[in-house]
Formats: C-alpha cells, structure tokens, sequence
C-alpha cells in the first residue's frame, strides 16, 4: 500500500501552485475557490507545515512546495501522456522519441508537424534529455537522438544525421560597418556552449588569430548559447542546423571568410534496437529524419 495523499488533494495543489491562485485553480478545476482552499489545508495538515503564503487575492508556494509542485508535474505530465495512449483509436500506434535537448527546441519541434500529416496513425511521444538513453536498458523509448556521441550497444543500430556545420554566430547588431569577420571574432565577446565538441581554443588555433581577453558567458545547453547570441551577449560557436531558425530570419549571422575555418562534424544520432528497426512505424520515423538531415544540410 502506497503512503500517498489523497489524489484529489495533490491535484488541487498542483493547479494552485501552478497558477499561484486558488480562484483560477477552482476555474480549471470546476471547484469553488473555497472548495480548493479546505483541500490545500487538508494537504498541509498531511503534511503538518503551510504550502503557500497567503497574501490578498495572491498566493506564493513556499520553496518546499516549489519542490512538489516541479516532481509533480513531471508525474501528471507521464499519467496524462498514458492516458492519451489508452484513448488513441485502435489502429493509432505511439512512437516514443527521447531527443537531445537543443535539437529537439530548435530543430526537431518544428518539423514534427510535417511528420505528423504524412504519418496520421502514429501518434509522437517526445521527451528530452541531455545525456545519450540506453535503449537496451530502457525499453520504454522506441527511439533515441544523442548529441555528440551514440551508446555503442551491440543490440543497438544508429545512424548519423550527417556532418553539421559549426560556426561563429552574432546578431548583426553588433556589427560596426566594415568590419571583417575576423577582427568581429576576435574583439566581440565570447559564449561558452559547454556541451560542444569544438572549442573556441580549437578554432582560434586554427585560424591563427588571438581571441579578446575577460570573462565569458557560458551555457549548458545550445539552444540557450544560441539565445544569448540573438539577444547580443556576443559570439556563439555553434551548429548551423540548430541556429538555422535564427539565421533564416535574420536575428544571427554567420561569421564566415576565405582566410577563417570551418568545421563540419557530424553531431547527432539516431539508435533504436536493432531487432526493432524494421517495425513500420519506426522505420518510418527513420527514413523521415534522415530525409529531413540531408534536405537540411543541402
């Protein structure tokens, strides 16, 4: 027998703490705000210490329900996503994707649309995570994209997405007028993309020039090195693919030139179990990405 709080009460809580409003918590919920208000306090007598700060019409969860609120929406993000599963229509097939972070925002995302209108029976369960999922162990993922590198894994089979190009990028703001593509990479600041397989001591050295001196910002994830970059904090060394939103509209340029480096390094990775790769709706989705890489690289 679990030792769990009434389910009722844990999903008043989630919606209060959420929306920081027990008026809009009872809206969503189809309660009174006066029914939701004795549940939070059935809760917090459960627990024997106060879940919020009550303050006028406003409420503010304190830091240990912060704490339940960011565990329990992971749980109710899974549940409702199993019970979409159980309403699909019979013929519906889910396909569970585990993708890179940064790929899965800035490349990935967007393009499931055009996935989903060829592909009407299969149905995507996305989830991210940044380091590689091993498929042998975790059997509840059909698929998985890495960055970087690919779990070698006998049972396992992956393919590459193709060389991308990684290359200094910077909002054209911080351009002066004349200015060459190689003194705008060595005088502007620099942003750290941490996860990286290429440095900028790695292209520096390449292209013989001294990089500015000081402190950098830094990231831990390529779609937030790439923000930074649009919102003019300086330089990012990144993939074209995964800024390639960015430099489509305009926000990021690439700093390219004759006399300047360039890189291409294949970066993501497709696996799956290779006893599965002929099931229909993941030789589907296989031939689908690889057909989006190589249009994407062209």
């Amino acid at each position: 027998m679990r030792r769990l709080p009434n389910f009722v009460l844990l999903r008043a809580f989630e919606a209060a703490a959420r929306l920081e409003s027990f008026a809009l918590a009872a809206q969503e919920l189809h309660r009174t705000p006066s029914a939701v208000s004795h549940q939070i306090r059935e809760l917090e007598d459960y627990f024997g210490r106060a879940l919020f700060v009550r303050a006028n019409r406003r409420v503010e969860p304190t830091a240990e329900a912060r704490r339940l609120l960011d565990s329990l929406s992971r749980v109710f993000d899974v549940v409702e996503a199993a019970c979409q599963e159980v309403a699909l229509a019979p013929e519906a097939q889910v396909l569970a994707v585990h993708c890179a972070p940064s790929l899965a925002t800035q490349w990935l995302g967007p393009r499931l649309a055009d996935f989903a209108r060829a592909h009407a029976d299969v149905a995507i369960r996305l989830s991210t995570g940044a380091q590689p999922l091993d498929l042998a162990r975790v059997r509840e993922v059909d698929v998985a994209i890495s960055y970087g590198h690919a779990l070698e894994r006998a049972e396992l089979q992956t393919w590459s997405l193709g060389p991308e190009r990684i290359a200094p990028l910077c909002a054209p703001a911080l351009l002066r007028p004349g200015m060459s593509a190689a003194d705008a990479v060595a005088g502007l600041p620099l942003i750290e993309s941490q996860l990286s397989p290429l440095s900028w001591n790695e292209w520096f050295a390449a292209a013989a020039l001294q990089p500015r001196a000081g402190a950098r910002a830094s990231f831990d994830r390529a779609a937030l090195g790439i923000s930074a970059a649009v919102d003019g904090i300086g330089v990012v060394l990144e993939s074209t693919r995964l800024a390639g939103r960015e430099l489509r509209r305009g926000d990021l340029v690439e700093l390219a030139a004759a006399e300047l480096p360039v890189f291409e390094r294949p970066l993501h990775f497709l696996s799956c179990r290779r006893g599965e790769a002929a099931q229909p709706r993941i030789a589907a989705f296989r031939e689908w990405l690889l057909a989006q890489a190589a249009a994407d690289a062209h």
